[in-house]
């Protein structure tokens, strides 16, 4: 018998009668954790949760809740047995009913349970105190997004699911409703899973991150991991945080780059003296220092409140992007040379 809160075993998940997502391995360990999948538009993430949650059958292996099979080949349990609750990323609000009413449906979902949420609590973290007699043709999509949220969260569900729970919500909100929303999670002990297309998102909220590509989860892990140390060109490439690099092992720590020359560190992966590597660079792996000999060309500079991010080319015509603190007295303009530190050190070298 599993020992692990919730679990996915060999599972391919279909939506009209396609395959979206192939052979999926994945567990949530503890009663309140937080994982977060990750993926392209129509990868199949929505369905995944719609499969968790009863809304579609599965023809290969199993989910198993609180060591009980929700679903296999043999056995299909009833959604509203599952004591899963699914909050989609559109509104699914009753449209007769008003929104405080919508919220208050969760409530009935949760008898016999240990009180552990309270709904005026959720709707002051929500900032629904104005909008609770209005019916949902009266308010936005963030709002009617907001209350779907909550109807979800009052009614105590052993599994959360959350589609897009924050695509429509203001950004000057979003961050506010993030922190809030992981110390509910939290504390109530409420284990989730969340669909988001935003990384940051993903690595604030999520103890664990999947990656879904090409119909398969490409890699599972905290997202520190994720972030540092891709487990392939798929990844780095989806992320869109670092470019890769053609490079040379020249030592146990070393590797040389035409344009950049000797980068030091230490390898993830062994390689041979003398493979040809793509080596990945993220923005915070190069350090600015205007007395270096290594000048690259600034070619863009994007503003982003607490840091600079400048995209450099190098000769080889290369586009590097390098974070800069914002208090950094030298600004430079495009056109400007920027200089790199040397020598180049990356605390964990990850090459493919």
């Amino acid at each position: 018998m599993t020992k692990n809160f919730f679990e996915i075993e060999n599972v391919s998940f279909v939506a009209g009668g396609k395959n979206k997502v192939n052979n999926v391995n994945l567990s949530i360990e503890n009663e309140g954790d937080i994982i977060c999948l990750l993926g392209p538009s129509g990868i199949g993430k929505t369905t995944i949760l719609r499969t968790i949650a009863g809304l579609e059958k599965i023809n290969n292996g199993k989910i198993t809740l609180k060591n009980r099979v929700i679903s296999s080949n043999k056995i299909h349990i009833e959604p509203e047995d599952r004591n899963v609750a699914l909050s989609f990323q559109e509104n699914c609000l009753f449209p007769h009913y008003s929104v405080e009413k919508n919220i208050n449906l969760g409530a009935t979902r949760k008898i016999g349970k240990k009180k552990k949420i309270n709904s005026k609590d959720i709707i002051k973290f929500l900032n629904f105190e104005k909008i609770l007699n209005k019916y949902p043709h009266e308010i936005s999509a963030g709002e009617a997004q907001r209350a779907s949220l909550a109807r979800s969260l009052i009614s105590q569900p052993d599994l959360l699911l959350l589609d897009e729970p924050l695509s429509n919500v203001d950004q000057s909100f979003k961050e506010e409703i993030q922190v809030e929303l992981k110390q509910i999670l939290t504390n109530s002990k409420i284990t989730t899973i969340i669909v988001t297309h935003d990384s940051y998102e993903a690595f604030y909220l999520g103890s664990k991150c999947g990656i879904i590509l090409e119909g398969q989860i490409k890699q599972f892990d905290d997202p520190y991991n994720v972030y540092h140390f891709p487990n392939s060109i798929e990844v780095v490439n989806f992320l869109n945080r670092g470019i890769l690099v053609p490079a040379k092992v020249t030592g146990e720590n070393s590797l040389e780059n035409e344009d950049l020359g000797t980068i030091e560190g230490n390898f993830i992966k062994h390689y041979p003296k003398g493979s040809n590597v793509k080596l990945l660079l993220q923005p915070e792996d190069l350090e600015h220092d205007d007395k270096s000999n290594l000048k690259l060309e600034v070619v863009d500079r994007k503003f982003r409140g607490t840091n600079f991010i400048y995209t450099l080319k190098t000769p080889s015509n290369t586009l590097i992007p390098v974070f800069v603190h914002s208090h950094h007295i030298h600004q430079h303009e495009v056109d400007e040379k920027f200089g790199i530190k040397r020598p180049i050190h990356i605390d964990h070298i990850v090459c493919f």
